[in-house]
């Protein structure tokens, strides 16, 4: 196990690297791009981009771009935005990041129970009335947009139905610490941890249940039914353990995807200053620092994600061990 840990670990390392490596020739050696220019501004003076070009080094050779700028980000940390002078790039992903931390992780422990739920209710109940209502629930969830139904949950919660007990806690939208005040965090990040979630417990319900009918025609479950085992231990010991394998896929798939940035729209309707919303704001003025410190904080998330997913996998199938 721990040769299969370090395999995961250099092979992380090595995919981080050829990420770099790619953004930076393609934000800053692309045919046609210059950064300097970008930087001095539409009516700048041949002089003033040659000077621009001159201060930030972009004048060197493409290598030595590359490693200052790894320097920059990784170990002095003095990375500076070409858009907003004198604004470092990783204090500010430093303080965007707990708060798409908060939105993501409790987003996805709720859609993870939920989707459990859902997959393993319907699959015991399949061919009744509770499989297809259930199964109605879920398609409903995945039909509707993430920023319609926030927006929905906010008319409701902080305006039609905010004086009634139900809601009257409900805070003003915006994001407050978890180091600071933890209740206070909850009860922000609820609401927009159930529509974040929503979405993905409809899909991932809808998965499950498929895995879960078609693990019950396989002859591993005959023989656990022929052995006397109960319907419950077949299904947790044997039936889910098996269908989990897509769902924990679709899960580091998309848990890294979120944390990345995906969640945008659910950080713009709820008013949380996540990486998305950075992101989103580094490329409509073309910050090129930020764009390329945002994409390397989200690949390293989503390969850090597939990477646990490659864990989880041969902790649930020996043979991925062993195959490895």
């Amino acid at each position: 196990m721990l040769l299969f840990l370090a395999r995961r670990l250099l092979q992380m390392v090595f995919v981080m690297f050829g990420i770099s490596v790619i953004t930076f020739l393609i934000f800053f050696a692309t045919p046609g791009s210059d950064p300097a220019a970008r930087i001095a501004g539409r009516n700048a003076s041949p002089e003033t981009v040659i000077a621009v070009r001159k201060d930030f080094g972009l004048d060197r050779p493409l290598p030595v771009q590359y490693g200052l700028l790894m320097k920059r980000l990784f170990i002095t940390g003095d990375l500076n935005s070409f858009v907003n002078r004198g604004e470092k790039v990783v204090p500010q992903i430093i303080e965007a990041t707990p708060i798409t931390l908060s939105l993501v992780v409790g987003a996805a422990i709720v859609w993870v129970a939920g989707g459990l739920l859902v997959g393993t209710l319907a699959a015991a109940t399949r061919g009744t009335i509770v499989d297809t209502l259930l199964m109605i629930l879920a398609l409903i969830g995945v039909s509707m947009p993430v920023y319609w139904f926030g927006e929905v949950l906010n008319l409701l919660t902080l305006k039609t139905w905010h004086d009634t007990w139900a809601f009257s806690w409900v805070p003003a939208l915006g994001y407050k610490p978890l180091t600071e005040d933890p209740f206070g965090w909850f009860k922000t990040m609820i609401i927009p941890w159930f529509s974040l979630a929503v979405l993905y417990i409809g899909i991932y319900g809808r998965v499950l249940r498929a895995n879960l009918v078609e693990a019950y025609q396989e002859d591993f479950i005959r023989t656990a039914r022929a052995k006397g085992l109960g319907p419950a231990r077949v299904m947790i010991r044997h039936a889910l353990r098996t269908s989990l394998i897509p769902f924990v896929t679709m899960f580091g798939l998309d848990f890294g995807a979120l944390i990345g940035g995906t969640a945008l729209l659910t950080e713009v309707v709820f008013g949380l200053n996540g990486i998305g919303r950075l992101t989103y704001l580094a490329l409509l003025t073309l910050d090129l620092p930020m764009i390329l410190a945002n994409v390397i904080y989200a690949s390293f998330f989503v390969v850090a994600a597939n990477a646990l997913v490659d864990v989880v996998y041969a902790l649930l199938d020996p043979r991925v061990r062993s195959a490895a």
